[in-house]
């Protein structure tokens, strides 16, 4: 029997795949909800969900592609406080860097930001942000010694 799989089923087939099977396994796994009968009404609607998703799909890259665009052209500022020796204290992380995208109003999931190396120094550094699965964005970032008065304790 043809059928169409309507989800993946390992060993077995992947969604929106045709494959030819066994009629008593195709009867399990017509009532299981992995298949359907590849008869013609079935192979219109099973394409014009394809269709649909394709498009789907290709509005997620325009969209993802344009949302690089506007990433790389900022640069994100973080004043964090350093030691004599310009030293930072702590590491700028990805949800330090995500709440900072949130303010500039992008709204990127802390599991999206990639660092490879700890940001634990002055300077600039890259950041790749996933966008989408073939979609990728490289955050500028400027970290900068924060200000602090210190008082000199002058004990004579």
């Amino acid at each position: 029997m043809e059928v169409i799989f309507i989800k993946d089923l390992k060993g077995q087939g992947k969604r929106n795949e045709i494959k030819n099977i066994k009629d008593g396994y195709a009867n399990f796994l017509i009532k299981g909800g992995y298949v359907k009968p590849a008869n013609d009404g079935n192979l219109k609607r099973q394409q014009n969900i394809v269709a649909h998703e394709e498009e789907a799909e290709q509005l997620k890259i325009e969209n993802a592609k344009k949302l690089k665009k506007e990433l790389e052209k900022l640069v994100l500022e973080f004043k964090v406080r350093a030691g004599a020796s310009d030293k930072v204290f702590g590491t700028i992380s990805s949800k330090s860097i995500s709440e900072e995208l949130k303010k500039q109003h992008f709204d990127i999931n802390k599991k999206d930001i990639e660092i490879e190396n700890a940001i634990s120094s002055l300077g600039f550094h890259n950041v790749k942000i996933i966008l989408h699965k073939n979609v990728f964005a490289n955050l500028k970032i400027n970290v900068s010694k924060e200000w602090v008065y210190e008082r000199k304790n002058n004990a004579t």
